[in-house]
């Protein structure tokens, strides 16, 4: 019959565990003499010095095949996307006209966007450009040479410029039901829009809703009577070519993108208003229905009054 094993005491349980932690006989430290343990750490440290210079060589070959100026692959972007200001969750714009506080983000979300257009700014830091043609600059002698950026002054946006210090002008028209709405092009590199012809930003109503906010089906004549008229600053929503082509913001110090206003005057109040802008330029295409976003944004507006 087996023998039993003796149970152990406490204080021998410790000793146990005070000899594995430290056996002055042996000069062990956790089981292993210091030998061992010096052969274990040099063995990990060249092994993940070797994977962490590896990992460096990987990524310095990459890097010398990036140009840090120009992206290397942009043949698939065609035309540039359109975005709006303020920037809206899902790109909805709603407000109540009579609650400040659901429409002043908007409003400093603006200031804020449009601080670097102030007129006095432009002034200091780009140049007057030649209206008309685009402002090529090309490098010459020297390689990636800073490029100078033409003036886009806050003041061109007129009613929408958030320049006045009281009413519509100061608020963006929020405070008043007349909303302005900033529509900007995406930047793209080397981008020559228009073919040497004008360019501009329509917008329009998008489409028939499936039921509108009166429960019954509306028309597109209906939706452009309830969106109303369209101010557009600059005045036909026109962008200067003179503004292309960007060369990208390591050369092109400064550069601040075109943008349009759009304000709308007299839209009816607690209706869902779906607009589209579209990037209006020759050659340029704004209907393909597999990129939504190409040379074109749509968004909703709504303004609700008590």
């Amino acid at each position: 019959m087996a023998r039993d094993k003796e149970k152990r005491s406490c204080g021998q349980v410790l000793a146990e565990w005070r000899a594995f932690l430290w056996d002055p006989r042996t000069r062990q430290f956790l089981g292993r003499t210091g030998t061992s343990w010096g052969l274990i750490l040099l063995f990990y440290l060249v092994f993940y010095g070797f994977l962490a210079g590896l990992f460096a060589l990987t990524m310095w070959v990459m890097l010398q095949s990036v140009d840090p100026h120009v992206p290397k692959y942009q043949d698939r972007l065609l035309t540039p996307g359109l975005m709006i200001r303020p920037r809206a969750e899902g790109l909805d714009v709603t407000f109540n006209v009579s609650q400040s506080q659901t429409w002043l983000p908007y409003v400093q979300a603006l200031h804020q966007f449009l601080e670097p257009y102030n007129d006095s700014l432009q002034a200091a830091r780009n140049a007057p450009c030649v209206p008309g043609r685009y402002n090529e600059q090309p490098d010459d002698a020297v390689l990636n040479y800073p490029k100078r950026a033409c003036r886009f002054n806050r003041s061109a946006l007129g009613a929408c410029s958030g320049l006045g210090h009281t009413g519509a002008d100061w608020d963006y028209g929020y405070g008043s039901g007349r909303p302005c709405v900033l529509v900007k092009v995406n930047r793209v590199i080397n981008f020559f829009p228009g073919r040497n012809k004008s360019i501009n930003v329509i917008c329009m109503a998008k489409r028939p809703r499936v039921k509108g906010d009166l429960g019954q089906s509306t028309t597109r004549e209906e939706d452009v009577a309830l969106l109303g008229p369209l101010e557009l600053y600059p005045p036909n929503g026109s962008i200067d070519l003179m503004y292309f082509p960007y060369y990208g913001k390591r050369v092109h110090v400064n550069y601040t993108q075109p943008v349009v206003a759009v304000r709308f005057s007299n839209a009816s109040a607690n209706v869902e208003h779906h607009i589209e802008c579209r990037l209006q330029a020759e050659g340029l295409r704004t209907d393909d229905d597999r990129d939504k976003f190409a040379g074109r944004v749509a968004f909703r507006l709504r303004i609700n009054r008590d």
